[in-house]
């Protein structure tokens, strides 16, 4: 895909980001969504292994040089066990903010400071490589519309997180239904049964936002 050195979690990130309005879409969501990505990594490059369920760093010095996924690793290293359905919301804003600081720092975006309530200083953040997260995104809905030549297990887990987020930034909601996810996530490769468990619970992530709206 397009600047193949971004992370997963920084290219589902920028996924999520409605280019038209510089403005992330399914702000509910995105947080667990960049957190499964960035566990779904960490597994792929072998840095963390299912044992029973439990997601187990399999080596407590190794690091990937990315601070966004280093960051996760010694976070799951210091902290008791969880089941992977549990790493996907514990904390998932530290990951979510690391990652915006690694694409504030990397030019893909533009930090702007405000006042909340003219008095509370915040920061918000816009597009600065629009032309750059389009690219990625087209290149996502061709893996979402099955044109999948080629296809590597870093793009098929992407494709199938996308998916499972609903990310109205990729494809019109009458043709989300018909991305085949479980396709995508057997073309993972081996970190497809950690994948299916991430992606339930994204999934479960959007429903939950879902009854929250219409509350």
């Amino acid at each position: 895909m397009t600047d193949g050195s971004l992370s997963l979690p920084a290219r589902l990130y920028l996924l999520a980001w409605d280019t038209s309005k510089s403005e992330v879409t399914g702000t509910a969501q995105v947080p667990q969504l960049v957190r499964a990505g960035a566990l779904t990594e960490l597994a792929q490059r072998g840095l963390l292994l299912d044992e029973d369920g439990i997601a187990t760093p399999v080596d407590m010095d190794a690091e990937t040089g990315d601070p966004v996924l280093d960051g996760l690793l010694e976070l799951v290293r210091e902290s008791r066990p969880h089941r992977w359905r549990g790493w996907v919301t514990l904390h998932s804003r530290f990951t979510l903010d690391a990652v915006r600081e690694q694409l504030t720092a990397g030019g893909y975006l533009r930090a702007r400071k405000k006042r909340a309530l003219g008095l509370f200083p915040t920061v918000d953040h816009d597009l600065a490589r629009p032309a750059t997260v389009e690219a990625l995104q087209e290149e996502a809905r061709e893996i979402l519309r099955g044109r999948t030549a080629g296809l590597s297990g870093r793009d098929a887990a992407l494709g199938a997180l996308a998916a499972a987020a609903d990310l109205r930034t990729l494809l019109p909601r009458k043709d989300r239904h018909d991305v085949h996810v479980e396709e995508l996530i057997d073309r993972s490769g081996p970190v497809a049964p950690v994948l299916r468990k991430l992606v339930q619970e994204v999934r479960g992530a959007v429903t939950a936002a879902t009854v929250a709206t219409r509350a």
